[in-house]
């Protein structure tokens, strides 16, 4: 047992956040996501039975983002314009933004299209899957220094 490790962190996920380096990117993925064929080189740790945000928050405790060389080192997955899909607004969009803000990152969340998310979450080092529902309940984080 550890002190102070969020209870939401098994020592999986505990020993891919220490193994990963500056500029390396962390994936929350919702209970749809595909780990394997979208993130196929990541270390895929199982989550369930937490959301989305909740994982954010428990990971934001251990994990410094990359503030000092990213304007978004968070970003959540949004529909591509051209999917005809409008969304203003999302539950989990909204309980990450306050996830962000409550840890002192107001300005360091940002929003991805879902085929670039897809894109940039193949070089993800590593993919935790929960039982996000909502739509669009996918975040990318890249790890940043102390």
């Amino acid at each position: 047992m550890l002190k102070g490790i969020p209870e939401r962190i098994g020592s999986d996920l505990l020993k891919a956040l220490a193994d990963m380096g500056h500029g390396d990117l962390l994936v929350i993925a919702d209970d749809f996501y595909p780990p394997y064929s979208k993130s196929p080189n990541a270390i895929s740790i199982q989550a369930k039975g937490n959301t989305a945000p909740e994982m954010l928050e428990a990971i934001l405790k251990l994990l410094p983002i990359d503030t000092d060389y990213t304007v978004h080192p968070v970003e959540y997955m949004i529909p591509d314009k051209d999917s005809g899909i409008i969304m203003e607004n999302n539950k989990v969009w909204n309980d990450i933004k306050e996830v962000m803000e409550k840890n002192g990152y107001k300005d360091a969340v940002g929003t991805i299209e879902r085929t670039k998310f897809y894109e940039k979450a193949g070089k993800a080092f590593v993919t935790v899957c929960t039982s996000e529902r909502q739509p669009y309940g996918c975040i990318i984080a890249q790890k940043g220094v102390m």
